[in-house]
Formats: structure tokens, C-alpha cells, sequence
């Protein structure tokens, strides 16, 4: 029986600009395109929600995002890996 391959998963890059639901955080992804008549690069974004099942990304992570089987109603993305960690800014308390 010939083995058949899955195709690849899509993936996304972007940076995380909410974490306040349980396991769900929601990803901005940008992008630049040219503007159909104008020609003039413009730069797009969509939020995707995206499962996070051990709580691991913060605000201002850039993650990787895979494509699943939808979750909920708008879930349709896990959590692949987190990219680069947000600089934490906050003054420790002395």
C-alpha cells in the first residue's frame, strides 16, 4: 500500500497582543502589499486566535503559528514556538 503524505501546514509569524483568555492568545500578523491602484506598498494586518496549551507566550512575543483543526469557533491555530521573548520593562520593586 502506497504511503500517502500530508501536506504541509501553514504557517504565520507574529507578534502577540493579548493573552487575557485561558490557553488562547491572539497573534498579529502583518504583511505589505502593493496597493492595487495606487501601487504604493501598504502594510495589512489580521489577528488570529491561536491555542496556547501551556501558557507559555507573553504580549509582545513573536511566535510561529500553525494551522489545526478549529478548536472553537474562531480557533483554527496552535501555538508552534515562541520566537523571540518580549524585552520585560517593568522597574523591579526595592
Amino acid at each position: 500500500m502506497a504511503q500517502v503524505e500530508k501536506p504541509n501546514k501553514n504557517e504565520k509569524v507574529g507578534e502577540v497582543v493579548s493573552t487575557k483568555m485561558t490557553k488562547t492568545i491572539v497573534v498579529q500578523v502583518t504583511r505589505r502589499v502593493p496597493h492595487p491602484l495606487y501601487k504604493r506598498i501598504v502594510t495589512k494586518r489580521n489577528k488570529f486566535y491561536a491555542h496556547d496549551e501551556l501558557q507559555t507566550a507573553k504580549v509582545g512575543d513573536v511566535v510561529r503559528i500553525v494551522e489545526c483543526r478549529p478548536l472553537s469557533k474562531t480557533k483554527r491555530w496552535t501555538l508552534g514556538e515562541v520566537i523571540r521573548r518580549a524585552v520585560d520593562t517593568t522597574i523591579p520593586a526595592q
